[in-house]
C-alpha cells in the first residue's frame, strides 16, 4: 500500500480497525479513511499545478460524492512537497494545444470549470489546506481547488496570487492581480481560517477522528477554530493592507479602468504609485475584461459564472498577448517588459 506524502501515519494506525483504502495516480493521491477522503495534489516539482489528467481524476473522485452515490462525509485537499497547495494550471500545455489545433485547450477549461462547480456545490464539508503557494494562474485551478470550497485554511506560509492580466488573460471568478501572504488571505476573505503550518498534521488527524454522524459544517468549524492561534504571542497578524484601504476604496471604486489609473496617479503616494506601476505592466485588454467581470460578478449566480468565463477563455486564446507573454514568463522565467505591449486602453 502506497502512503500518501505528508499524510500522518498516526491516523492510519489510529483507524487500523476501520475500512481504509488508498488509490493513486502519479499526480493525484487519494486516501479513504473513516468515511472521509484525503486528496493530495502530487506534482511538487510543478508546485502542484493541475494537469488535465489530474482534473479528470479529481472529477472522478468527487462525482459520486456530488451525486450522493458515494458515502464519503468529508473531503480534505492538500498539496505535496511542502512548498505549494496548488500553483494554478498547466499554462504551457494549453498554449501548445491551441497552436497545434488539438482539443486540450478546450477540454482543460471546460472540465476544470465543471470541477470547480462541483466543488462549490458539494453537500459535504470540503476543506482546502492552503499551506504554501496558492497561485490563481489562468483559469482558476489553484483558486478553484480552494476558493470554491466551504473551508479554506491559510497558514503563515500561504502565498496567494493571480497574475492573469500580466499574461494577457483575465482572472476568473472576479479576482484581481494581487499577492497576499499568511493572515492577509484571511483578512481579505479569501481564506476562512488561519493556523500555524506546524498544526497541519494534527489538524488532519483531528478531522479524520470526527465520527461519521458529526461530519457537519458546525463540527468542522469547531475543530478549525480549535487550531486557530489563541495566545497573544501567536495571535494572527493584523491586515497589512489596513493602512491603504481608504485609497483602495477611493480609487478602485471608479467606473472605468481609465478612471482607476487617473485616481491612483492623483494620490501620489508610494502605495498608489506602486499599484499604478503594476497596472501599467498588464495587458490593456485583460485589465478591461477583468474590471467588467469584477463589476458584474456580484449580480451573477454561481452556475452562470462558468459558461461566461469558458467563452472568455476561448476568445482570449486567440489573442497574441496571452501566448507571447505566457511563453516568455514560463520558459524564460523573466518579467514581461512593458515594451511588449502597446499600452492603450482605447
Amino acid at each position: 500500500m502506497r502512503i500518501t506524502p505528508r499524510l500522518p501515519l498516526t491516523y492510519l494506525r489510529h483507524f487500523s480497525t476501520t475500512p481504509c483504502s488508498m488509490s493513486s495516480s502519479e499526480e493525484v493521491l487519494v486516501s479513504n479513511v473513516n468515511h472521509k477522503k484525503v486528496i493530495t495534489l502530487n506534482r511538487p516539482k510543478a508546485l502542484n499545478a493541475l494537469s488535465l489528467p489530474m482534473i479528470r481524476q479529481l472529477t472522478q473522485e468527487l462525482q459520486g460524492i456530488h451525486n450522493g452515490t458515494d458515502p464519503t462525509q468529508m473531503v480534505i485537499v492538500r498539496g505535496s512537497g511542502g512548498k505549494a497547495f496548488c500553483a494554478g494550471g498547466d499554462v504551457l500545455a494549453v498554449t501548445k494545444s491551441y497552436k497545434e489545433g488539438t482539443s486540450v485547450c478546450k477540454d482543460f477549461f471546460r472540465e476544470e470549470y465543471q470541477l470547480n462547480y462541483m466543488l462549490g456545490t458539494l453537500q459535504v464539508p470540503y476543506i482546502a489546506l492552503m499551506d504554501g503557494i496558492t497561485m490563481f494562474k489562468i483559469y482558476t485551478p489553484g483558486c478553484g481547488m480552494s476558493i470554491n470550497g466551504r473551508f479554506r485554511v491559510a497558514t503563515e506560509r500561504t502565498m496567494l496570487a493571480m497574475p492573469e492580466t500580466a499574461l494577457g488573460l483575465f482572472p476568473d471568478v472576479g479576482a484581481t492581480h494581487f499577492l497576499l501572504k499568511g493572515s492577509d488571505v484571511v483578512h481579505s476573505g479569501m481564506a476562512t481560517n488561519y493556523t500555524s503550518s506546524q498544526n497541519m498534521e494534527k489538524l488532519v488527524t483531528a478531522l479524520l477522528e470526527l465520527p461519521k454522524e458529526k461530519c457537519t459544517e458546525q463540527a468542522v468549524q469547531a475543530e478549525l477554530e480549535g487550531f486557530e492561534l489563541q495566545n497573544e504571542i501567536q495571535k494572527m497578524p493584523d491586515f497589512t493592507l489596513e493602512p491603504h484601504l481608504e485609497i483602495i476604496h477611493r480609487c478602485f471604486s471608479a467606473s472605468s479602468v481609465e478612471e482607476v489609473l487617473g485616481k491612483l496617479k492623483k494620490q501620489n503616494t508610494d502605495f498608489a504609485n506602486a499599484q499604478l506601476k503594476e497596472l501599467h505592466k498588464m495587458s490593456p485588454t485583460s485589465l478591461k475584461v477583468t474590471f467588467k467581470q469584477i463589476k458584474e460578478g456580484p449580480s451573477l449566480n454561481f452556475a452562470d459564472v462558468f459558461p461566461i468565463e469558458y467563452r472568455l477563455t476561448q476568445r482570449f486564446l486567440k489573442e497574441h498577448d496571452f501566448h507571447e507573454d505566457a511563453e516568455q514568463f514560463w520558459w524564460t522565467k523573466t518579467e514581461i517588459p512593458n515594451g511588449n505591449r502597446a499600452h492603450s486602453l482605447k
